[in-house]
């Protein structure tokens, strides 16, 4: 799958939404999740990933080494069984060969390392070899993301709509139309923080030049493949890239990440829309030996 990636990275996505619910809570009845302390408004690190994870799916459509782990309607057992296959064994068997073979542990994680680009990237809990007593249950991925927290506080806007077609012949004796609700943020820029640890892609799953690319690929146009009407109007407005001198970076990430201001223009009361905002990279703030780019 190509050399691993020999420099750290950090990196800061700014995506907007327009009439739509990024994120629903299901604890809170779908609605769009929200810091209740602050009023700032959340989208989880799992939902981003999903948008990833999608976007790779559709365009690689399972070529090898970019399967993905993490997929709608495929148990993981299904994709464990394939490192079993790959050295002519089974779940019941595994504890023997591993008997014979101390190496098997890690032959099981490259093995998924190399097909699965989740993996390779994100990391993954493979439970199927946790119960066969492997050590390789859990992959440590180098590309870890935080949750995305608006530039502003949000407010969560209710809308009643109504449908024409009615469910039953009973209820169509009755009425005409029948009414539901959705909730929606009128509009809301957010902004995630993401790493890269080289050291854990040299070490453990071997994440590439190519995988980087690819990922920042994904990034970009991670809203282009997913649009509902759920969701409203999503894009990726600014995807900046911190590109450090070694493997173990040159500073904190904190430093580099203060160095994005992201604010709302001061004749703004009620932002609706990415114009409203400007987003300045102090470059003073950031040191000689770390490399700056805008992806968008």
């Amino acid at each position: 799958m190509g050399e691993a990636i020999k420099n750290r990275y950090e990196f800061v996505v700014l995506f907007d939404v327009e009439n739509g619910n990024p994120n629903g809570d299901p604890d809170a009845g779908n609605l769009p999740r929200i810091d209740p302390e602050s009023g700032y408004g959340i989208v989880t690190d799992v939902c981003l990933k999903r948008k990833i994870r999608n976007y790779v799916e559709t365009v690689k459509e399972d070529a090898p080494g970019y399967k993905i782990y993490i997929k709608e309607d495929i148990p993981l057992n299904r994709s464990d069984n394939m490192a079993y296959e790959y050295l002519n064994t089974n779940e019941k068997d595994i504890k023997e060969l591993k008997k014979k073979d101390p190496n098997v542990d890690e032959k099981i994680r490259n093995f998924m390392c190399e097909n699965f680009f989740d993996i390779r990237t994100f990391g993954a809990v493979m439970t199927t070899f946790v119960k066969a007593a492997l050590n390789c249950g859990q992959v440590r991925g180098p590309v870890q993301l935080g949750f995305a927290r608006s530039i502003d506080p949000i407010v969560s806007q209710e809308v009643t709509i109504t449908r024409v077609a009615i469910t039953t012949e009973k209820d169509a004796e009755n009425k005409s139309t029948e009414m539901g609700r959705k909730n929606i943020v009128p509009y809301a820029l957010y902004r995630a923080e993401g790493y890269i640890s080289a050291n854990l892609a040299r070490k453990v799953t071997g994440f590439s030049e190519d995988d980087l690319e690819l990922l920042w690929e994904a990034i970009i146009n991670m809203f282009e493949i997913d649009h509902s009407a759920a969701r409203g109007k999503m894009a990726v407005r600014e995807l900046i890239v911190f590109k450090h001198s070694k493997e173990l970076g040159d500073c904190p990430a904190y430093k580099l990440f203060d160095a994005i201001e992201v604010k709302k223009k001061e004749d703004v009361l009620y932002p609706r829309e990415y114009k409203d905002y400007t987003v300045k990279v102090h470059e003073d703030l950031i040191p000689d030996s770390v490399e700056i780019s805008r992806k968008i």
